[in-house]
């Protein structure tokens, strides 16, 4: 009489370690890239106060702010002034924003920068391009330059230095735009 064979051979276990490490290798780098863009997602947090102060500010002077004073975050305000967890520093020039990443932040963004820059439309209303966006339809830069493309609100110095795919997705250089 034949008895039946129990268990699992050599192949089968080489075969479900080979799928699990294919697995892996997927979703480790996908891993990577979703937390990289929550820590991202915190430098916008931490300038919406800013972008309020700016707006604030062009309302009331017809220009942008030249400094984190201007912008609404008091006489003293120095670079490094509002800061995060994974935000070295947040920092205002001709209105645009500059959020510098850095302290626990992962080693592929560490130094980066992102920009948002404003606009104006068609009312009057500022209006905000993150990073690498393509300038909203019927927006211009208040003081000069061009808008969109992560630059400065006057000179179009380019700032934004983060990789496409770690900002969020209204900040890609894919999105928005005439």
């Amino acid at each position: 009489m034949k008895t039946l064979q129990k268990g699992f051979t050599l192949i089968e276990l080489m075969i479900v370690v080979a799928i699990i490490g294919i697995l892996a290798a997927i979703a480790i780098p996908a891993y990577q890239d979703y937390t990289i863009r929550a820590q991202v997602s915190e430098g916008l947090s931490l300038a919406s106060d800013i972008k309020a102060g700016v707006a604030e500010y062009a309302a009331q002077t017809g220009d942008w702010p030249a400094n984190l004073a201007e912008a609404g975050m008091g006489a003293s305000a120095v670079l490094g002034d509002k800061s995060g967890r994974y935000v070295e520093s947040l920092d205002v020039g001709n209105g645009t924003i500059t959020i510098i990443y850095g302290r626990d932040a992962n080693s592929k963004i560490v130094g980066s920068a992102l920009a948002l820059q404003p606009l104006v439309n068609e009312n009057g209303d500022v209006v905000w391009s993150c990073g690498m966006a393509i300038a909203p339809l019927n927006t211009e830069v208040n003081s000069g330059g061009t808008g969109g493309g992560g630059t400065d609100s006057v000179d179009n110095t380019t700032i934004t230095t983060l990789n496409d795919k770690h900002m969020p997705a209204s900040c890609r250089s894919t999105f928005g735009g005439s």
